[in-house]
């Protein structure tokens, strides 16, 4: 359960990253309500998987959801730039969270 909920907090992450960007610097009512909500499930849910799986472990995988989902959302919606250093640095964030998947023993 505790992977389940990490998860689903980076897919929150991701949303909560995204809506930041649709608020225009918090000025726009929904798209900020959502940035903040979704910062507080984000980091509920991971405060919860941290119960049980260790910080560095927790930590990290998180981060890799927002980060590689923040990367895709950003070429798929928002007209960002994808190139071959990019996919270089994305290939290497996942390959990073796979080890960290990989050597955790829960």
């Amino acid at each position: 359960m505790a992977w389940f909920m990490l998860v689903v907090a980076g897919l929150f992450e991701v949303l909560w990253a995204f809506s930041m960007k649709q608020s225009q610097g918090f000025t726009r009512l929904i798209p900020s309500v959502i940035t903040i909500v979704g910062m507080l499930v984000s980091f509920g849910l991971l405060a919860l998987s941290m119960r049980t799986l260790p910080l560095g472990t927790a930590y990290t995988i998180w981060t890799g959801i927002g980060a590689i989902g923040a990367f895709v959302i950003g070429i798929a919606f928002l007209g960002e730039q994808l190139n071959f250093m990019r996919m270089c640095a994305a290939v290497l964030i996942v390959g990073w969270l796979v080890l960290m998947k990989l050597s955790s023993s829960h």
